[in-house]
């Protein structure tokens, strides 16, 4: 067996000066040193009008991590335009956010054939490629064009839409048609597997041939569902070990007897954290005694100021926080605390280990790990409780012990704070368990090792998705 290739929009080049990397770098990171293998990318920076210079590689171990970095054109066109404003919001199903810009299409494309073209110098004929996101779709397609028979893998971190979603973007057709140029096609959803068939059935692009396995524009492919993880075991410590965090000892201190609610999510209107505001503030309005007794901490760092509507959202977001802050606060109690930047893991896993509730609300998500990791850091004596967006990817596995609401009902979403609040400690721990059990099961590892698994041919002995019990309420 040859080498394993990633192939990310960003890669985690290790650094003196960088952080911790997040569970899914760790995991495939141990991927690729196990058996050898580089991991292609986006610098992140760009070259401006002048065309990218050579690779710049960086050894470390058996892992050779190799980024380029890209014209001010190909980053205004391929990442800031067709990716992030095309193809985010269409499989967020926000086509009134969605844009068509013939431009940003040639340059998605022109950017993918560029990639394929580095990448072409580097495949050996029996490496395994591993395409990662949204970014990189056409990858397969423009490697089997330069006649590559490799093995080659895509993973879809997002949600895929449904078939009168997906088919509003005008190059429908050739997005299907380079996923079906791929061996394995991953989805993190049963749901997101049924979406995907159906835009391959719906004008007989392609067949169902069964067992997961697809035929369309004359290849024959593999399609699962494979849920992505965190490291839970050793977010559990990190959260256990937090309580000499500075940051966490000041918060503990500033709440002192009051209730904390967290919420974490980047900056983007996937997430629904104007109707997470709204429906804390609704809370407190419908319960006098919580007054004073309850502060939301909202964490949300800033994402992609380069898109327009990225920047009004965050004007707007910390306009809502202000006013209900105005409205409700007092002299000595502020009912949000509203966080604009990204703190360290270990300061997080200190943060939800403290809230008594865990608020993860968002409009639509692929998976979202911030509810796994709040599971995972919670006391097993006396754990906090998940409300959890039924629209998110992860509700399929934390069903179980979360309250499921609706992001959309704000009315929803403040009787689930009410209800998380008030919950006996019997009912916490019995919820708490049923979580973290799945999260034990299949972590972050499990999940990179079944999808290889698919990816190479080999027998795949993997936890299925849980049906929700009837706990959930």
């Amino acid at each position: 067996m040859g080498r394993l290739i990633v192939v990310s929009n960003r890669v985690p080049v290790p650094s003196k000066a960088a952080g911790s990397a997040g569970g899914l770098a760790v995991a495939l990171q141990s991927a690729l040193e196990a058996q050898g293998g580089i991991w292609l990318g986006w610098s992140g920076k760009t070259s401006g009008v002048r065309e990218p210079e050579d690779i710049e590689f960086n050894e470390q171990g058996r892992i050779t991590y190799a980024v380029t970095d890209l014209s001010r054109k190909d980053v205004d066109e391929y990442y800031t335009g067709f990716a992030n404003r095309a193809l985010w919001p269409l499989c967020h199903y926000r086509l009134d956010m969605t844009e068509f810009d013939r431009n940003d299409m040639a340059g998605y494309f022109r950017v993918n054939r560029f990639f394929a073209k580095l990448l072409g110098l580097m495949v050996r004929p029996d490496d395994i490629i591993w395409v990662h996101d949204y970014h990189f779709i056409p990858l397969a397609a423009e490697l089997r064009q330069r006649g590559f028979k490799n093995r080659i893998g895509f993973f879809h971190h997002i949600p895929w839409p449904p078939a009168d979603i997906l088919f509003a973007l005008p190059v429908h057709e050739t997005i299907m048609r380079n996923l079906a140029s791929y061996d394995v096609v991953g989805f993190q959803t049963e749901h997101d597997v049924e979406n995907f068939a159906g835009c391959l059935l719906r004008e007989g692009i392609g067949a169902n041939l069964g067992d997961g396995h697809f035929e369309a524009y004359g290849h024959k492919f593999q399609v699962g569902a494979f849920p992505i993880g965190i490291e839970t075991r050793a977010f559990a410590e990190a959260a256990s070990d937090a309580k000499k965090n500075p940051i966490v000892q000041r918060m503990k201190t500033n709440l002192g007897d009051r209730q904390l609610i967290i919420g974490v999510d980047r900056l983007d209107y996937s997430k629904g954290i104007g109707q997470r505001i709204e429906a804390f503030a609704k809370h407190v309005e419908n319960n006098p005694a919580s007054r004073g007794k309850v502060t939301l901490l909202q964490i949300t760092p800033k994402s992609r100021s380069e898109v327009p509507e990225y920047g009004k959202m965050q004007r707007e977001v910390a306009e809502l926080a202000g006013r209900v802050n105005g409205a409700l606060g007092d002299v000595d109690w502020t009912p949000i605390h509203y966080v604009n930047k990204a703190l360290n893991r270990n300061t997080l896993a200190g943060l939800y280990r403290m809230a008594r509730v865990g608020l993860v609300t968002p409009l639509r998500d692929g998976m979202n790990l911030v509810c796994k990791e709040y599971v995972a850091a919670q006391d097993p004596s006396d754990p906090g409780v998940l409300v959890l967006s039924r629209f998110a990817g992860a509700a399929r596995e934390l069903g179980c012990g979360a309250l499921l609401v609706n992001p959309y009902e704000v009315d929803s979403i403040a009787n689930a704070i009410g209800r998380a609040l008030a919950m006996p400690l019997k009912a916490r721990r019995e919820r708490w368990h049923a979580m973290m059990e799945r999260l034990l099961d299949y972590d972050v590892s499990q999940w990179c090792s079944d999808y290889l698994s698919m990816l190479k041919g080999t027998p795949v002995q993997r936890t299925p998705e849980p049906a929700r019990r009837s706990l959930a309420g």
